[in-house]
């Protein structure tokens, strides 16, 4: 192994994520090249802290090269979510991808994204489905009738490993799995061993529990403690709740179905909680179902105040957030192969209008973040990003 790629959020960067990189390093990795949600992640949410401050907080330690994942695929579904993420590293030369795993089983995850992959079995979830079984549950009990482990599509870090699998085969892509057994607690678990979650941790963090930095390595405790001081940590959505809640309410029923992808009409059940929720965290109760669980809310407000009404084909281009010598190296291999790397904003219109189009798209989005800082930011800082380059 060469080259090996990681898709993370590092929201923030911890202990786990140290521990991580450096399991990497010690099965051989040359390079490593970290595909790195933006400002906004899965969870249906902003990122703690911005994406240069996460970025520089993974080379610092112990990665080398740090691309943006873009807004779209990041706050998508985990199918989507991986599918970005294994194009970014497919795009960057990794000829490997390595993931934590509760269960650290290669063949149980193989075997698992080959069923799941198969042509027939979105039917079969449907199918559970008709009864007003979850989707998640829905899809568990189809994988383990076709002879998934057992509660393997229960545990969150071995779901997002099958969906990396399962994004390589849909792509194309010759990369080895570099399945690291997953320390420390359960995902919303307590800690364990000096090791927390990055839930618990933000939690910690944005109810200003100094305890969260026991779990932070010392560089990254030291960024979040300078972006503190800048008035940019800890981010919350809650800062932007009026115009979250403005934009919900400017919305029409038929402008919520743009962004139901699930095509189940939640669209319709949003639409009418909108209508006489004075909260976020109203509105999400109102609206939270088992079929419909807390995080999938949350993505699709998300994506209803930024406005990512859908997701592209592929990422056109590598974004550069981070780099040290041996990143910087590789980053030269690949401009020198062809491959469109932007280290800066202005130089966009030499990578084409699909390149413009979703930096354009990224200008907005970074401007709604900066509403979300505990004191508004300045518009316009998506063309004031300079990458974080360690000596």
């Amino acid at each position: 192994m060469s080259v090996c790629g990681i898709v993370c959020e590092c929201n923030p960067f911890h202990n786990g994520h140290a521990a991580l990189l450096s399991a990497v390093r010690s099965r051989g990795a040359e390079t490593i090249v970290c595909a790195m949600s933006g400002n906004f992640v899965q969870r249906g949410e902003p990122a703690i802290v911005s994406k240069l401050a996460r970025a520089e907080m993974a080379v610092r330690g112990g990665a080398d090269l740090v691309l943006e994942l873009p807004t779209p695929w990041a706050t998508d579904t985990a199918e989507r979510f991986a599918r970005g993420g294994v194009s970014v590293l497919a795009m960057a030369g990794c000829d490997a991808i390595a993931f934590g795993s509760e269960s650290g089983d290669t063949a149980a995850l193989e075997k698992a994204a080959a069923i799941t992959g198969a042509a027939d079995f979105p039917r079969q979830v449907t199918e559970r489905m008709a009864d007003g079984t979850p989707y998640a549950a829905a899809r568990q009990q189809a994988a383990e009738t076709l002879g998934v482990t057992p509660g393997l599509l229960r545990c969150p870090n071995d779901i997002l490993a099958v969906e990396y699998l399962k994004a390589a085969a849909a792509e194309g892509v010759d990369i080895t799995p570099i399945v690291i057994p997953r320390i420390g607690p359960a995902h919303d678990g307590e800690p364990v061993d000096g090791i927390a979650s990055a839930s618990y941790i933000r939690n910690l963090l944005l109810n200003g529990d100094d305890k969260a930095f026991t779990f932070i390595p010392p560089h990254a405790s030291e960024i979040l403690h300078r972006e503190r001081e800048e008035s940019t940590f800890p981010v919350d959505i809650t800062n932007a709740e009026r115009a979250v809640l403005d934009r919900l309410r400017r919305m029409a029923e038929a402008d919520f179905a743009a962004f139901d992808s699930g095509g189940e009409g939640l669209y319709r059940r949003l639409y009418r909680a909108v209508g006489e929720a004075t909260s976020l965290h109203e509105l999400l109760e109102a609206v939270k179902t088992r079929r419909y669980p807390t995080a999938r809310l949350r993505r699709m407000i998300l994506r209803c105040w930024l406005g990512v009404a859908s997701t592209p084909e592929r990422v056109p281009y590598l974004r550069v957030l981070a780099a040290n010598d041996a990143g910087r190296r590789h980053l030269r291999k690949l401009r020198d192969s062809g491959v469109p790397v932007l280290t800066k904003a202005a130089d966009v219109a030499a990578l084409g209008p699909e390149a413009e189009t979703l930096l354009g798209q990224e200008v907005r989005y970074t401007d709604l973040y900066a509403l979300c800082c505990p004191r508004v930011q300045r518009p316009g800082g998506e063309w004031r990003i300079t990458p974080y380059m360690a000596l």
